[in-house]
């Protein structure tokens, strides 16, 4: 694509008309989307778009490029759909589970992901906490001696300077009761450069730092995206993962197969395979759970168990997440109710 901008993202419907992404008939239409749901896609993932031989059907362009399907909200879908606003004790902290909270310092991301759960948040808002609010989440989670893990995600962490992550890292670490940090992110396999020696030195630590990679297919491991995430590895940083089934991209054992050999080759332990969440506007990427089950006892009786993630569900409501395996799960009509780790029943439209 001769006119690709690769020095910034494309944050705009016109940018990504100009840069051949999409047609010039779609561009009213997907301004509507991009009122209402936020829209960036990095030069790395543009140049992934633009390679596509068929790009209705291309999983990258289906995952970043914005869809007029979003539009169609429906009744049952959420503006917060797995419940953090009401396990959120102050701003930037959820607080869902007794030894573990997330901690959201920034509200951006370098791409968005057409089916993100926290899509009312992300990029809309003040782009980081406050140093106040910051101030007040690390009181908070100093007083609560049973926190013992601490989750940054967002937003995305890495997208913070080197000096604020590390300046994030340094309080966190300091706080004892706190003995693993995990970070949530998708920059490896989206804006790769950002891997850089700066962001490296950030993330070397005390305490025990995992990083989980999001990518839900494995033409997000171009060459550039592998090496950041060997520089990771290689400076003794675990890796797990987090992918979403999504409808037309990845529900096929073959390709999931595909994804997380990938993972693994790359030193990275598939985690969580999440059943995509109520938000609103995604219908089109939601598989039946049944689908879902039944693709992992494909991938249980044909891959490695290190290929296995846990098939998991975040029940709305704020109930957590539940593995998706059938003892848990009781067909309804118009549905099912699946159970908790309380042992409580919620209905999940399905």
């Amino acid at each position: 694509m001769q006119n690709l901008k690769k020095t910034k993202n494309l944050n705009t419907i016109a940018a990504l008309a100009e840069n051949g992404l999409i047609s010039a008939q779609e561009i009213a239409t997907l301004e509507s989307v991009a009122q209402q749901f936020s829209v960036s896609i990095t030069p790395q993932i543009a140049e992934l778009c633009a390679e596509a031989e068929t790009p209705s059907a291309d999983p990258i362009r289906l995952q970043f490029i914005p869809d007029p399907k979003e539009l169609d909200i429906k009744p049952h879908q959420l503006q917060d759909p797995i419940g953090d606003n009401i396990h959120s004790p102050v701003p930037g902290i959820v607080h869902r589970h007794p030894d573990r909270c997330l901690l959201k310092p920034i509200y951006t991301c370098p791409v968005y992901c057409r089916f993100c759960f926290r899509r009312e948040q992300i990029g809309h808002q003040v782009k980081t906490l406050s140093g106040e609010a910051l101030e007040n989440a690390y009181h908070y989670i100093a007083s609560k001696p049973e926190i013992w893990e601490v989750i940054l995600t967002g937003g995305d962490p890495l997208m913070l300077t080197p000096t604020k992550l590390g300046g994030i890292l340094k309080r966190l670490t300091a706080i004892k009761s706190v003995e693993v940090i995990r970070i949530h992110t998708r920059v490896p396999v989206v804006d790769s450069k950002r891997i850089n020696d700066a962001l490296l030195k950030a993330l070397t630590i005390d305490k025990a730092l995992f990083i989980s990679l999001h990518a839900n297919h494995p033409k997000e491991f171009t060459p550039e995206a592998e090496n950041a995430i060997q520089r990771i590895i290689q400076k003794g940083i675990p890796m797990i993962s987090q992918s979403v089934l999504l409808k037309g991209i990845n529900d096929d054992p073959d390709t999931l197969q595909s994804l997380f050999k990938k993972f693994v080759k790359n030193r990275i332990k598939p985690y969580y395979l999440h059943h995509c969440d109520l938000a609103e506007g995604t219908e089109h990427f939601r598989t039946s759970i049944e689908t879902g089950q039944n693709i992992m006892k494909t991938l249980r009786k044909n891959v490695s168990g290190l290929c296995q993630p846990t098939y998991v569900l975040d029940l709305p409501g704020g109930h957590g997440k539940v593995p998706l395996h059938s003892s848990v799960i009781h067909p309804q009509e118009k549905g099912c109710t699946i159970e908790d780790c309380e042992g409580n029943t919620h209905f999940y439209p399905d």
